[in-house]
């Protein structure tokens, strides 16, 4: 029997598709990357993709996990040899169970991220992961990306919101382990094999998180700042004045803000805006009352000692989304503008301004009119720091002649100052080279002997990673 055949008999013909345009499924987000799969299909449950994972093993086909297919580096596409099956999620989008004494919330991978968010909320409790795409991710994603986000200054990552999984293996077996404890050792934690993986080790089919109390109390402030200095002493303030109801530390350049004026429709609405900008989100279980006045009272300390040069406190809800809205838009707005090169770095937050102002002035004095683009997490040193072409060039051709050399500025600086030139965003397809270039030998060579053994024929999202490389 055809492997087609086969698929189908598993899952049902309404459930495998390889005729037609196959197109959603086969390019990512950012447009970049394209392939051609052999076929699409939909398992709804762990069994089915367990199945799934049988048929294709034995006929030597590779399966690409993919979830809400949001991802910004290729890591959830076919590639273009049509011998690839996209294994999707969307149809295992069940929440299983909510344990409002255990505070942990169990669903499948193929959740909206917002669903997540919406269910938590309705039970009074919060599922903190908030992402731009949160209305059309997953959480299979969310957490095979260890996605980031704009409050892992207080709540971690995708890892550190996650409890337990649910996995099927490169061979066909499904591992339980969704179990929602915060405290077990016994052995080895396999939940972090698969957290960050981006399914290259096993496909996530379930997740337990881990929910939070909701917040009686939020506020938002933007505040203009003359320079990187002046918002790392901020964030400095900011943490002393705040401790753990300080949530969101988000960095944004004049460059980038003045995107928004021209390529967005908000931009009648964009508040005052100066050399950098910074949004600053306290959420709190006490009194809204009380937040305020550590928040004023924090703003008028950071203008009495010339930190601020101008500041907005959010005084409704509305004001507060609105201000959001802008922070949230900018990846939108440069895709807007055209084509850039996009580094998404983490750093030391104390080597952060010493970083930029070396790396702005070497790609300056090699590029003199590229335009540098930089916004971000400074709270947890997570910066989306990207390059156009200068005004009036063909910015297809001037990335292409001069992307390597800009790219090496950038990543090289990066590792000098103890940094990673991958935060967020992952590795996929894009970033194989130079992982394999500004990573330890002794962790490469690690990563390869996991992925052997967990996956010894090279079933999962092969050429993700770490390549297509066998040792």
């Amino acid at each position: 029997m055809h492997v087609l055949d086969q698929l189908a008999t598993c899952l049902g013909h309404a459930h495998v598709k390889h005729e037609g345009d196959l197109s959603a499924w086969e390019k990512d987000w950012s447009g970049r990357y394209q392939g051609r799969a052999m076929a699409v299909v939909l398992p709804s449950t762990p069994e089915q993709v367990a199945e799934v994972l049988h048929i294709c093993a034995a006929a030597t086909i590779s399966v690409v996990p993919q979830g809400g297919n949001t991802g910004m580096v290729g890591g959830g596409v076919p590639d273009g040899s049509g011998r690839q099956v996209v294994v999707s999620t969307r149809r295992l989008d069940r929440i299983r169970a909510l344990d409002s004494a255990n505070l942990t919330l169990t669903a499948e991978a193929g959740c909206i991220l917002q669903t997540i968010q919406s269910h938590a909320q309705a039970h009074g409790l919060l599922f903190p992961l908030s992402l731009a795409s949160q209305g059309s991710c997953t959480i299979g994603g969310n957490l095979a990306t260890n996605a980031g986000g704009t409050q892992v200054l207080r709540y971690g990552n995708a890892r550190e919101l996650c409890l337990g999984l649910e996995v099927v293996t490169a061979g066909g077996k499904i591992w339980d382990g969704l179990g929602g404890l915060r405290k077990d050792n016994t052995g080895y934690d396999l939940r972090d094999l698969f957290v960050g993986s981006e399914g290259t080790l096993g496909i996530i089919t379930a997740a337990t998180l881990k929910l939070q109390p909701r917040p009686r109390s939020q506020l938002t402030a933007w505040a203009v700042l003359d320079s990187v200095r002046d918002a790392m002493a901020l964030l400095e303030m900011s943490r002393q004045r705040l401790g753990p109801d300080l949530t969101s530390f988000e960095l944004m350049s004049q460059q980038s803000i003045s995107l928004l004026a021209i390529h967005n429709p908000i931009a009648h609405s964009l508040p005052p805006a100066g050399p950098w900008n910074v949004l600053v989100e306290a959420c709190g279980t006490g009194d809204e009352m009380a937040l305020g006045e550590s928040l004023q009272g924090l703003f008028e300390q950071a203008m009495t000692q010339g930190i601020v040069r101008d500041v907005v406190l959010s005084t409704s809800l509305a004001q507060s989304l609105n201000l959001w809205h802008v922070r949230e838009a900018l990846p939108l707005a440069q895709s807007a503008a055209g084509p850039a090169l996009r580094h998404d770095v983490s750093l030391p937050i104390s080597a952060i301004d010493d970083f930029l102002s070396e790396t702005n002035a070497a790609l300056r004095a090699a590029f003199p009119s590229i335009h540098i683009l930089c916004f971000g997490h400074l709270g947890d040193g997570n910066l989306h720091y990207n390059m156009q072409a200068p005004e009036g060039t063909d910015a297809h051709a001037y990335l292409a002649e001069h992307g390597d050399a800009i790219q090496d500025i950038v990543w090289s600086r990066v590792v000098h100052r103890g940094g990673s030139i991958a935060a967020e965003h992952g590795i996929g397809q894009k970033m194989v080279a130079p992982l394999q270039r500004y990573k330890s030998p002794v962790a490469l060579e690690l990563m390869h002997a996991i992925k052997k053994s967990l996956d010894p024929l090279f079933v999962l999202n092969p050429g993700r990673v770490l390549g297509n490389a066998h040792l």
